[in-house]
């Protein structure tokens, strides 16, 4: 099967989606992107601040950012249900998200211990779990079947372009103020902008009042959607998916602050370097994004998949490449983060365009729930056992990189086997 690359117009196809902006999920995507300004702020830099600043061990911040993780699963569920409720629906399910993560980011900004970061975590846990289920529902509601990955990958363009400016900025931030606390207010900031444009622009995009689009009670539509076989094969690989992007977001960044050599023999990158660096991974994100979906939408859903989990063992084994030959790390260290994007482009919009294709029209935002649910469970994994390995002995620190990209491989197994079962159907 061969690329059609040539055929290709990025002036036409960018032209087209940028008509559709005046749309809901255009008015969702613009309001994400600066919401995501301001995550950026604090994504890469919060575990930095917590060990560093607040002098917290990597171990107890792995197990306070699981908090976020418990207390998602608790909005997930809850947020998939009203998301799919007549009374409800996605529109206030969104405001409720963006308020209650509005809060959770001021109470981190006063953090001085454990007990306060794992309620903070806690708040900001249960404001994402409200909101994946209702954003990814809009974004579904307002595609149709033959667009709807550029519509995702569209959403994840402004995803990753807001994080990308947030982090660079963040590390001016850092460098220039020295105020770590401040990234927070800007966080909370952010989603006070987010509420604001939902508030004003976005209406409501479920269609209760179609009789076949009415959905189930809510008992009945979680259990059909857990004897759903095809969805839990789908949620086991999506778990090791989610605990990949764990790695990068709270493992990674101490590793390359506490750990990597530079050329000079002293320990640990700068700041700023880091920022640059997260930087440059997210904006390749954004740059790669639109071309990876167009590549890669001749290929079934569970195949981009599999390209996915092969990057994110290439990228793994890049990182455990800096321990093992310590000359040039800035060169491995960008290798790594280029390839990581790569990876993070080819997954979301199509895990995404899977969930969407697998669920019912009246149970998109309990099926997005246990989607999100992933992402809750790949960070209660991944958080803990990276700080765990990076309070180890070095030599478990530096090799940890290694062991998880050995694991990513079993995620490529499972995927064929599910793309069987599809493929049958």
């Amino acid at each position: 099967m061969k690329f059609k690359i040539l055929e290709f117009a990025p002036q036409d196809w960018l032209s087209s989606w940028l008509s559709r902006l005046q749309t809901p999920v255009g008015m969702l995507i613009v309001g994400r992107f600066f919401s995501e300004i301001g995550t950026g702020f604090t994504l890469f830099y919060a575990p930095i601040f917590f060990v560093n600043q607040v002098g917290l061990s990597a171990t107890t911040v792995g197990i306070a950012l699981t908090s976020t993780s418990v207390a998602g699963v608790f909005g997930r569920i809850l947020g998939g249900s009203l998301a799919d409720s007549r009374d409800w629906g996605r529109r206030r399910t969104l405001l409720l998200a963006t308020a209650i993560s509005a809060v959770g980011s001021l109470v981190l900004a006063a953090t001085n211990n454990f007990t306060t970061m794992v309620v903070g975590c806690s708040i900001v846990g249960l404001g994402i779990g409200f909101y994946w289920p209702a954003s990814e529902s809009v974004v579904a509601d307002a595609s149709e079947s033959e667009n709807r990955r550029e519509t995702f990958a569209l959403a994840r363009v402004a995803d990753n372009l807001g994080l990308a400016i947030g982090s660079l900025l963040a590390g001016w931030w850092v460098a220039i103020a020295n105020n770590y606390r401040g990234l927070f207010i800007i966080d909370g900031i952010s989603f006070l902008v987010f509420f604001t444009v939902i508030y004003l622009a976005i209406h409501e995009t479920s269609q209760p009042e179609i009789a076949e689009s009415q959905p189930p009670p809510p008992l009945a539509s979680w259990l059909g959607a857990l004897s759903d076989r095809r969805l839990l094969i789908y949620v086991t690989v999506n778990i090791t998916f989610t605990t990949c992007i764990a790695q990068l977001h709270s493992t990674l960044p101490i590793y390359l602050r506490n750990f990597v050599r530079v050329e000079d023999r002293t320990l640990g990158l700068a700041a700023t370097t880091i920022s640059s660096l997260f930087a440059w991974h997210l904006a390749l994100a954004v740059i790669c994004q639109f071309p990876m979906a167009r590549i890669l939408k001749q290929y079934s859903h569970t195949q981009a998949l599999t390209i996915s989990a092969i990057l994110w063992a290439i990228g793994f084994i890049l990182i455990w490449v800096t321990a093992i030959a310590p000359n040039y790390p800035l060169l491995w260290v960008t290798l790594a983060l280029t390839v990581f994007a790569l990876a993070l482009v080819s997954y979301t919009p199509f895990a995404a365009s899977l969930v969407t294709d697998l669920a019912p029209e009246s149970q998109r935002g309990v099926y997005f729930s246990i989607n999100s649910l992933c992402w809750a469970l790949g960070h209660f994994i991944g958080s803990p056992l990276g700080g765990w390995a990076l309070d180890q002995p070095r030599m478990i620190a530096d090799n940890f990189w290694l062991g998880f990209s050995l694991s990513v491989l079993i995620a490529v197994g499972i995927l064929q086997y599910l793309n069987r079962i599809l493929s049958q159907e």
